[in-house]
């Protein structure tokens, strides 16, 4: 079965290529011009991924991410013209997994897709080969198991987006060692650290925020400064 996929962009041009090269792919693809069409089909389609256009004419891609966080884990793709830091950062701390600033090649943007897709199903496949299965982390309070994709805190269940769960589970894994920024990016996102890359950053703040962690003193995220992050035994 072939994964659903929303996109929404008010660019006709933009959106009908985005959608040609997914379905050449094997996608299907539900496509939208505007934000209000897109909320209602988010709430009436059983969606795999939704790639979405920061600039809307009525509800904007920040808003819609918001509205599908409340509910659902799917990857979320943001799709903007604008490059300045503080946009890339406030999507990816309200939620979303990647970010690609127009004009885009469209097969990167399916690349994308995949990487995010497979990752995905990765973490919420429960028929995984035996060898591939991972045991469950205790850390004071912290239950994190990558078979069920399931994070507790202290009895409590975090809701957390596959990057975010990646990110968390990786630093337990590493329990006890400082892992540096660009491992930890190269790890997750699967791709090449460049300099001045605040992803890490901000979802690491979207992590603390979920998980009720003090800036100044978390208790269990802990920044090394001018090295990375790392999570004490």
């Amino acid at each position: 079965m072939s994964e659903n996929i929303l996109v929404v962009d008010d660019e006709k041009e933009i959106a009908d290529l985005i959608e040609v090269y997914l379905k050449n792919d094997g996608y299907s693809v539900y496509k939208f011009y505007n934000g209000v069409e897109a909320l209602k089909c988010i709430e009436e389609t059983d969606l795999d991924l939704a790639i979405l256009d920061v600039m809307l004419p009525d509800v904007n891609g920040f808003h819609i991410c918001q509205k599908i966080r409340e509910k659902f884990y799917y990857p979320v793709i943001m799709l903007t013209a604008k490059v300045e830091d503080g946009d890339k950062i406030m999507g990816l701390t309200i939620g979303a997994d990647d970010y690609i600033t127009k004009p885009f090649n469209p097969l990167e943007v399916v690349a994308r897709v995949k990487t995010q897709l497979r990752r995905y199903m990765r973490y919420n496949n429960p028929a995984q080969k035996q060898e591939e299965i991972v045991h469950e982390y205790d850390i004071r309070g912290l239950v994190i198991n990558k078979d069920n994709h399931k994070c507790l805190l202290f009895g409590k269940e975090l809701q957390l987006t596959p990057i975010e769960f990646s990110i968390l589970w990786y630093l337990c894994e590493h329990q006890g060692v400082v892992v540096p920024s660009e491992e930890l990016f190269e790890a997750v996102w699967g791709e090449k650290y460049l300099n001045n890359n605040n992803t890490v950053m901000a979802h690491i703040g979207r992590l603390r925020e979920k998980m009720n962690e003090p800036a100044k003193k978390p208790k269990f995220i802990k920044t090394v400064w001018g090295v990375g992050y790392t999570i004490e035994k």
